[in-house]
């Protein structure tokens, strides 16, 4: 049972590096200027991708029903539609905001300060300017995890009745895959942070270019996805 249950825990890490999952964290974080705020949002989004893991493929376990394929594909296909929206939303702030980095006194503290154009018509001076720092919780990424995880659940569904014999052990299984899936994301963000903080502070056509890439990528990776089960889908529906 130990041997399942650490099992579980491991594959968690590696699904959260799937290639969808990378994609809808970097788009977000490409916004963020810290570290902390990156790792932060990685973790997040794996607590929601977790929270609904345990709603439904767990619920499925426990009470031993099994999810539509085409309820399935569906779900895979909004994720898909999720994946555009974040990259097409990140290019168009790049666009519309044009942020540039530079130094930043708040009285004797000096930092480096993210700032908008958007609607500006002169010349931009450096100087000190009234903003705000949110530090709230970031919603927008808990929903993002929590419709991956809504569209995963039929895979790990069939991978967690393939693995345990009883209901008990196979949601310990999903809260541990759940567990290890927001550990991989907050590790992964780590990595994911270097760049985007080091551009945000040092270079600001190097961090436009990163969110630039960032945003195509995501947008290319959820029209493939789209594509992918739409094509799933029709060939179902002729063979039927």
């Amino acid at each position: 049972m130990t041997s399942i249950l650490l099992l579980g825990l491991f594959i968690g890490m590696q699904h959260a590096l799937e290639a969808d999952h990378l994609a809808a964290v970097s788009a977000i974080a490409a916004r963020q200027k810290t570290v902390r705020r990156i790792v932060a949002h990685g973790a997040v989004w794996g607590l929601g991708h977790t929270l609904t893991l345990m709603a439904v493929a767990g619920g499925a376990v426990v009470l031993g029903v099994a999810i539509n394929p085409d309820l399935s594909a569906a779900l895979e296909t909004a994720v898909g539609v999720m994946l555009v929206g974040l990259g097409a939303h990140l290019i168009y702030r790049l666009i519309r905001d044009r942020i540039h980095f530079h130094m930043h006194r708040h009285g004797d503290v000096t930092h480096f300060h993210a700032h908008a154009h958007a609607g500006e018509t002169e010349d931009h001076a450096r100087s000190d300017h009234d903003h705000e720092h949110p530090e709230g919780f970031p919603v927008k990424t808990l929903l993002v995890g929590l419709m991956h995880g809504l569209a995963g659940s039929a895979a790990l569904l069939v991978l967690t009745a393939s693995t345990v014999e009883s209901a008990g052990l196979g949601f310990a299984y999903i809260v541990l895959f759940g567990m290890g899936s927001i550990a991989g994301m907050a590790a992964l963000s780590m990595v994911i942070a270097v760049p985007l903080a080091y551009s945000a502070r040092v270079l600001t056509w190097a961090n436009r270019a990163v969110q630039g890439g960032v945003g195509a990528a995501t947008m290319a990776l959820g029209l493939y996805v789209v594509y992918e089960n739409a094509a799933v889908y029709l060939a179902s529906y002729l063979a039927a």
